[in-house]
């Protein structure tokens, strides 16, 4: 227990000194101090992989403090520490570790710099806390803790309107899915009697008989619907459409709370919060088939998007999306192994294309524009080498870590037999060609081509310091290599053993897993199949398109006019939510204000009883004659009365 707690306390404490005694300490300081404790969370973090790794090991279910007990009900804070666990709190420290080493050379200038420092190493302990709940409590003092913070980080540069919208976008369209998530937290609650995981996963056969009436003549299977409010507030946490419009506005904020709030961390606490609720989501079908096709759904429009988008860091926003539309996919088809296969190499990846793209906007002064870029491969060779192998890896280029997860995951969705698993496995198969399109874009029109800078930033271009390009490198290298040695034992060896509930029917793993022989194997099959022919037909066309006959994009845009504005405009999600959904909670509000507080409150009940009041003392003060007869002959009369009623006259 102690080491648990010391990982997850260590960035705690960090955050507090940096952010209570910067000024003391100074910038030095701040960073040391942070940098030290989530290097020693991120090394303790391996001895924890390595323990559950030896054979023999056996979850740790710990609890660490009770809160209170209410009714049976026991609030807890306390540790599942398992391989999947283990597995989170690697990924998490190591990539909140090379964003706290970039940190120092992409922050260095700006003001905020110790609390920026407190802000990111808070952050990880909010998702520590996270990834290691053993009960829904804490899981939802982490859920929200990472709201709170990424809220901060998003709207970090508070003088900018545009941060402040952003945070606030954030911050109310989580709430949504909070709101969700919080009340199939209450339904299982009142289910089970327990906030406990073991206790609610061992109650799922029960829980999934009861049914309930949401409207009169209604019947739900009480676990069908706790377990599509839990994804309700996946969406929202994750960005599954339609709750997806926060994320790329979301790049508002400093670039490596890009890669932080992106790669690992908040956004895919949705896809592990799934994975880790399998014991539950496996009891309904109804639920796992809206998993799955919601998660297609946005894999492949929100790429689409990204072929239209010019700033570079939400090109690579709208990846993320899609991305997390995969993993989504893989978790409605029951291969939740597969979606935390590629949340682990997208981890890697992806933050590393958002740091190299931070290390472009650096070089070039701070321009987001790829269309004033160009020409950067001579200039920025880490930078470019190092992109070359993050975009090689998104888009599942063969032997790249992005390819045993992708295509293990597509596969997967292929031999689904639920309903959806059709449309889904179209969704995804598309997407490659689309992903592969819109990532060398992006790649192409940076690197590559003319040069479109202007003189200033032509002047000062320079490769960035090692600050930024050794946290560039150190990415690189599991981006690369991660897949070759992870892919049996992660999804065809048994490594998430029992903490992650599988029926046999619907272990589709195991049936793609008869047919694996090995990462050299399963390379060689995934080179004759459809994903990385797309994959390489996508490259290709950004290629003639971008580089060959730059002129085209522009008349295809024109022919499409209809396309092209509903993509630039994303599917017009921004324009009702804005337009709608707020204006509508405007006039409602207005609405309730003008007859509910004005008139009713105000009017009828405040105003109207002291108009009442005012009225009937009108009325009595003309009884007030000033004549002591007058009022003995009164008292008297009253007596009389009372006496009679007392006696029980009629």
């Amino acid at each position: 227990m102690a080491l648990h707690l010391a990982i997850v306390l260590a960035p705690l404490a960090a955050a507090i000194i940096a952010g209570l005694f910067g000024r003391w300490i100074g910038r030095s300081g701040a960073h040391c101090v942070t940098i030290a404790a989530v290097g020693a969370s991120f090394l303790m973090s391996v001895i924890v992989l390595l323990g559950q790794l030896e054979p023999g090991a056996l979850p740790q279910n710990e609890t660490v403090y009770t809160w209170l007990v209410t009714d049976g009900v026991r609030m807890e804070i306390g540790f599942l520490v398992d391989r999947l666990t283990a597995l989170m709190m690697c990924v998490v420290t190591f990539v909140s570790l090379m964003v706290h080493v970039y940190t120092i050379g992409y922050m260095h200038e700006d003001p905020g710099y110790q609390r920026f420092f407190s802000y990111i190493s808070l952050f990880t302990f909010a998702m520590l806390m996270l990834v290691m709940a053993n009960n829904f409590l804490q899981l939802f003092f982490g859920w929200e803790a990472v709201g709170l913070v990424s809220y901060l980080l998003i709207g970090f540069w508070y003088t900018r309107p545009t941060a402040i919208f952003a945070n606030m976008k954030a911050f109310l369209v989580n709430r949504v899915g909070d709101f969700g998530f919080l009340l199939g937290i209450a339904l299982l609650l009142a289910s089970s009697g327990s906030l406990d995981y073991a206790t609610v996963f061992a109650k799922a056969p029960q829980i999934a008989q009861q049914t309930m009436e949401i409207a009169p003549g209604t019947t739900w299977s009480v676990m069908t619907l706790a377990c599509i409010l839990l994804f309700v507030g996946a969406m929202g946490k994750s960005a599954q459409m339609p709750l997806h419009v926060w994320l790329p506005d979301s790049m508002e904020g400093p670039t490596p709370i890009s890669a932080l709030i992106h790669a690992a961390t908040m956004v895919t606490a949705g896809v592990f919060m799934v994975a880790r609720m399998s014991p539950l989501f496996e009891y309904s079908e109804t639920a796992l088939s809206v998993v799955l096709v919601v998660g297609a759904t946005t894999a492949l429009l929100t790429g689409f998007i990204g072929v239209v988008q010019h700033d570079i860091k939400r090109v690579v926003a709208y990846s993320t999306l899609s991305q997390l539309g995969y993993m989504t996919a893989a978790l409605g088809a029951s291969a939740y192994a597969a979606g935390i296969f590629h949340l682990m190499t997208h981890a890697f990846f992806k933050a590393l294309l958002f740091l190299a793209a931070g290390s472009v906007i650096v070089a070039l002064h701070h321009e987001q524009d790829i269309r004033r870029m160009g020409g950067l491969r001579k200039h920025l060779p880490v930078t470019y080498w190092t992109s070359l192998v993050g975009s090689l890896a998104l888009i599942g280029f063969p032997g790249f870590a992005g390819f045993f997860s992708k295509d293990a995951l597509i596969e997967a969705v292929e031999l689904a037999g639920r309903a959806g698993a059709s449309y889904a496995s179209f969704c995804l198969i598309a997407g490659v060609f689309v992903t592969a399109l819109y990532s060398f874009r992006m790649f192409f029109l940076v690197f590559h081509g003319k040069e479109r800078l202007d003189e200033d930033a032509r002047h000062h271009l320079h490769e960035s310091p090692l600050v930024i390009t050794v946290p560039l490198v150190l990415l690189a290298i599991p981006s690369l290599v991660i897949g070759w040695p992870t892919i049996g034992a992660t999804l065809f060896a048994g490594y998430f053993d029992a903490a992650i509930f599988v029926m046999p029917g619907n272990d589709v793993l195991a049936r793609l897993g008869s047919d694996f022989h090995g990462a050299g194997g399963f390379l060689l099959h995934g080179l004759t199949g459809l994903p990385v022919l797309l994959s390489v037909a996508g490259v290709a066309a950004a290629w003639y398109l971008y580089l060959y006959r730059p002129a085209v994009p522009e008349a295809i845009a024109t022919r499409v006019a209809v396309l092209h504005r509903l993509l630039v405009n994303k599917y017009y999600f921004d324009d009702f939510n804005e337009k709608v959904l707020a204006r509508g909670a405007r006039l409602t509000g207005g609405a309730l204000w003008r007859f509910g507080d004005v008139a009713v409150i105000d009017g009828a009940l405040v105003n109207g009883s002291a108009r009442l009041v005012a009225w009937a003392a009108a009325i009595v003060r003309l009884s007030q004659s000033g004549y002591l007869y007058h009022y003995a002959f009164a008292m008297i009369i009253g007596l009389a009365l009372l006496v009679y009623w007392t006696l029980g006259g009629v």
